[in-house]
């Protein structure tokens, strides 16, 4: 059976089947009660005419009526049917010999009595014998019919018991049958069904891990197979965010771009300008300075363009020993256009301290990042950029309470004293597409961008803010080694605190 339908439905029929089965097996036993309660009944009814014997006999022996007679002998040609009827049944309850005995017992009763009903009532000497034998034989009849009530309903009591203790038995083996049904149809369907479940989880968290579910089941299998498409186009149209993103970076970069090679380029006219003036004139010291000059601002203006032509490369994901200083000064030129005069940034970085990992996506998380601390100074204000080597004060701070604990990182610190993120928007900023920004203003993609780029880093990203004193991103990353293990591909680890609560 390969279809996850026709398990259940074969579950369904197992367990009507079974159902079926006890239902079957508990009306026989309630037949095989019934009749024995029956034969009980016939029982019970000879005892009942024994005892009528008796009482009608002592009726005529007192008062001689003809009716008392009557009475007797109808109840003892009563007792003679039942037993002719019911050997078989009573033979079963009372010895061979005690039954054997009954029915000359019986005769002999009908006949005494029939002698005594022609003695006449004067003859009393003659009656008290024949009266004493009557007792004797109706005594007889009645301890026998007693004793064959007794077992019989001792033997009923016992077979109730029985069938009590065998319906019990057998609801409780159903019962563990269905349970066991149930549990091996848990394990062919809710199995994969969690396993599925907690791929949804994963990817709600970040990962995006094909799944290969142990089932054979077609449903089970179109599921996975639906599920590892749904990732598939999920990978490409966030490629496809990145990139619409990027482009949007890029704008900011090309502003901050022309600012910085303005200075360059403004050196170079002058210099030329000067050189063409003074062409047979100045002093050869003089000319060299001024192409010196010109030499490092052409380098100068070389090198700003290549960064821009870095960050807007498309390329593999690769991981390289990075120093952070000179990495966020340089992102920092591209936001240099936009920055206003009187926003101050303030930077705090060693020398020494590198991160390893790739410098084009960590520019624009970078870049994100500084664009949103401009965005919440509103125009005035201070940013500052600080940095350490995991181990200081700053590494056991509670905002990391919720990142796995990492030993060799770098913590970085960007920090500004703007608005603030209110508490009950601040849980959800690094989910996409979430802005709080008005329409066409935001794509809601820059954090979570972030939070995408510091994860497959291999780090942890969370956020602190209070509403009018400003907001820091807290950032752990991997420092810098002299060999990468893992020179390509993602490498992710996933600590990044989603809520970006610390």
């Amino acid at each position: 059976m390969d279809s996850l339908r026709q398990k259940i439905t074969f579950g369904y029929y197992v367990i009507g089947g079974l159902i079926v089965a006890v239902s079957l097996f508990a009306f026989g036993e309630l037949r095989l009660i019934e009749s024995k309660v029956l034969a009980g009944e016939r029982v019970s009814e000879f005892f009942d005419v024994a005892l009528e014997i008796r009482r009608f006999e002592k009726n005529y022996f007192l008062y001689r009526q003809e009716t008392d007679a009557a009475e007797n002998a109808a109840y003892l040609v009563r007792a003679q049917r039942l037993l002719e009827d019911n050997f078989a049944g009573f033979s079963a309850l009372a010895g061979d010999a005690q039954l054997l005995s009954l029915r000359p017992t019986l005769d002999q009763y009908a006949r005494l009595m029939a002698v005594y009903a022609r003695t006449p009532p004067s003859a009393a000497n003659k009656n008290e014998p024949l009266e004493l034998a009557i007792r004797a034989a109706g005594k007889e009849i009645v301890t026998i019919a007693e004793e064959i009530a007794r077992v019989e309903r001792k033997k009923l009591q016992s077979s109730l018991a029985q069938h009590r203790l065998t319906l019990i038995v057998s609801i409780v083996f159903l019962m563990l049958l269905v349970v066991a049904i149930g549990q091996i149809l848990s394990r062919m369907v809710a199995l994969p069904l969690q396993q599925m479940e907690e791929s949804m989880e994963a990817v709600a968290n970040g990962r995006r891990d094909q799944i290969d579910l142990a089932s054979q089941d077609r449903e089970i299998v179109s599921l996975s197979n639906a599920f590892n498409h749904v990732l598939q186009e999920l990978e490409i149209r966030q490629t496809h965010l990145l990139r619409s993103e990027k482009l949007a970076s890029l704008g900011t970069l090309l502003s901050g771009v022309a600012h910085e090679l303005n200075n360059p380029l403004s050196n170079i006219s002058t210099s030329c300008q000067i050189l063409a003036e003074e062409t047979d004139t100045s002093d050869p010291e003089f000319r060299r300075e001024l192409l010196e000059q010109i030499d490092g601002e052409t380098v100068r203006a070389r090198n700003i363009v290549r960064s821009l032509l870095d960050f807007a490369r498309d390329r593999e994901f690769k991981r390289e020993p990075l120093p952070l200083a000179g990495l966020i000064a340089e992102t920092l030129r591209f936001v240099k256009g936009q920055t206003p005069s009187r926003v101050a940034i303030a930077t705090d970085i060693p020398a020494d301290l590198a991160v390893q990992g790739d410098k084009q996506r960590l520019q624009q998380a970078f870049l994100n990042l500084f664009k949103n601390a401009l965005e919440a100074l509103e125009g005035a204000g201070e940013i500052t950029i600080r940095a350490r080597q995991s181990g200081s004060a700053a590494g056991n701070h509670k905002r990391f309470a919720q990142c796995h604990p990492a030993d060799d990182t770098v913590e970085i610190e960007i920090r500004d004293n703007g608005h603030g993120i209110p508490p009950e928007v601040l849980p959800r900023i690094f989910d996409p597409f979430f802005t709080t920004k008005d329409v066409g203003k935001g794509s809601g993609l820059g954090l979570s961008i972030v939070y995408e780029i510091v994860g497959e880093h291999g780090g942890c990203i969370a956020a602190e803010s209070e509403p009018g004193k400003g907001t820091v991103f807290h950032i752990r990353l991997p420092p810098a080694k002299a060999e990468t293990a893992d020179s390509g591909g993602s490498g992710s680890t996933h600590m990044t605190n989603r809520k970006g609560r610390g």
